[in-house]
């Protein structure tokens, strides 16, 4: 049955948001553990949940000391406050699924007051569907509460989008409390939200559609890297969209521009375009980031710096 997202359209909804952190790095290398943290308590500060350790924290790149000290930091900042947290498991092609990985991964986020965001693994999404679902409820033994993630491959190699079926006995898992989207298409997650609403209202169709924020008007919230540029504009915009401000519309218009600039191909490389607008916006000096991530050309920045310009007007 062809779905039609006109229906769909949720005036005056109140919007959850939640937001990547990226992960600002000094000059000689460093981590900017003072950007970071001033970074955590603004998105806070907005009303959105931060979200730190995600792919847009380098997650498969840091080692683990950073990710502890990433929690660390953040549960100080927080201070009993709600954050999320990626549960990365590293492994490669072939791998078997490591249980007891996910399992101190998620003790990890657990004892920084965090929620886990269960990232998928090679041995995670190698799994046949009903096996994975039976991975999640193994995971969910351990931890009462969770955020699920489907990742599509062009943000990372181990990602996968779930089959229908699949997304259904996920939505079986109580512990499961969302699952964040990153298809960078609108069908599937359309679909998602329309079985969410028939079998499992208050699970949280989370948004990692950088390509296209405004899923937040058909009922989807968002868990999104974008935001991580913005996040004092993107709680502005989500109070619009409550309040029924027509505004909302052009504001979102110009985020989604942001957007579109920010996760072209190559898609990994939008955390360049993260840290370069941030510098724009005086909140990071620095605007390297980890060695190991793509980068973008520097005539980047004068695109960047027309459109801090313009969302200056909404600031």
């Amino acid at each position: 049955m062809m779905l039609s997202p006109f229906a769909m359209t949720r005036p005056r909804r109140r919007i959850v948001g939640m937001s990547a952190i990226l992960l600002p790095f000094r000059a000689d290398g460093a981590v900017d553990w003072d950007a970071f943290r001033r970074h955590v308590a603004r998105t806070a500060d907005n009303g959105l949940a931060p979200a730190v350790n995600m792919d847009t924290g380098y997650a498969n790149l840091i080692d683990a000391d950073t990710r502890e000290r990433a929690l660390a930091e953040t549960a100080a900042v927080m201070n009993g406050r709600e954050y999320v947290a990626g549960a990365y498991v590293g492994d490669t092609p072939g791998a078997k699924f490591d249980l007891d990985g996910y399992r101190r991964a998620v003790e990890q986020i657990q004892r920084h007051r965090g929620t886990p965001v269960v990232f998928q693994s090679f041995g995670l999404t190698a799994l046949p569907g009903p096996e994975l679902v039976r991975a999640y409820e193994a995971i969910a033994r351990d931890c009462p509460r969770f955020v699920a993630f489907e990742l599509g491959t062009q943000f990372a190699p181990f990602g996968k989008i779930y089959d229908l079926d699949t997304y259904a006995g996920l939505l079986g898992v109580t512990a499961c409390i969302g699952a964040k989207h990153s298809s960078l298409h609108r069908q599937p997650e359309w679909k998602r939200l329309a079985l969410r609403d028939r079998v499992r209202p208050d699970f949280l169709v989370l948004t990692g559609n950088d390509l296209a924020v405004d899923m937040v008007v058909y009922g989807s919230d968002y868990l999104l890297g974008l935001s991580t540029f913005a996040p004092d504009l993107f709680a502005k915009r989500d109070a619009m969209w409550a309040a029924g401000d027509p505004a909302f519309y052009e504001l979102n218009d110009l985020l989604q521009y942001l957007g579109f600039f920010a996760f072209r191909p190559p898609v990994p490389a939008y955390k360049h375009s993260a840290a370069m607008f941030l510098k724009l916006r005086g909140w990071i000096a620095c605007d390297d980031t980890h060695p190991a991530s793509p980068k973008r050309p520097d005539s980047d920045r004068e695109v960047l710096r027309d459109i801090v310009e313009r969302l200056h007007t909404w600031a």
